[in-house]
């Protein structure tokens, strides 16, 4: 079996979990192995903590992208990875990983999964997810202050220091290599529809 690669992309807060969420339970958890492009943000040990929470994390140089495409190699040629885990409250890549088998389809999910050149051959189907600023820029606050201990400035300051400069200049760049653009994210039926069908139909005519 050669797994088939699917990259989802879009601007944070866009609902790229939500389509994925939907396709693992339309296509199977058995069939699905995920590897998120966030695992691999560079670890910032040797940076003060005021540093590393004012570090660019929508800029492509912070994600290990060789270590990405690494282990998204071994899933397609059928080998398992022991993928990084990381820590968004401290900033640090921890010292557990997580491992992940090769299954029929490998989800690679993150802002950035279309925006890395050497990483787009090894996509055999691109996602694009597209979500208006406003709407995306409520999921992003609501989710930062639950699960990341933010603040609403903190969140207010990031998305205009980085996450908006960094959407434009590379973000949003990225959907000209989108085999699909899905807009409403998981809500949009149709388009999961679609996509599952493709799949379930032939998954290696996904790469064709």
């Amino acid at each position: 079996m050669i797994p088939l690669v699917v990259g989802v992309a879009g601007g944070s807060g866009s609902g790229k979990s939500t389509v994925v969420r939907r396709l693992v339970r339309r296509l199977g958890s058995e069939r699905v192995s995920l590897v998120s492009v966030d695992w691999y943000y560079r670890d910032g040990g040797h940076l003060s903590p005021d540093d590393r929470a004012h570090r660019n994390y929508d800029h492509p140089d912070s994600i290990d992208d060789e270590l990405l495409i690494q282990h998204v190699s071994h899933l397609k040629g059928g080998s398992p990875i022991e993928a990084p885990q990381y820590d968004f409250r401290t900033h640090l890549r921890e010292t557990a990983t997580r491992r992940v088998n090769p299954r029929q389809c490998v989800i690679v999910d993150g802002i950035l999964a279309l925006a890395v050149p050497e990483l787009r051959p090894l996509l055999d189907l691109k996602l694009f997810v597209d979500t208006d600023a406003d709407l995306r820029l409520i999921r992003r606050l609501a989710r930062d202050v639950r699960d990341r201990g933010r603040t609403v400035e903190s969140v207010l300051r990031q998305w205009e220091a980085t996450v908006r400069p960094m959407y434009l200049e590379f973000v949003e760049p990225s959907r000209r290599y989108a085999d699909l653009i899905i807009p409403e994210g998981g809500h949009n039926q149709c388009a999961l529809d679609v996509i599952v069908a493709r799949l379930l139909l032939d998954p290696s005519s996904a790469a064709k």
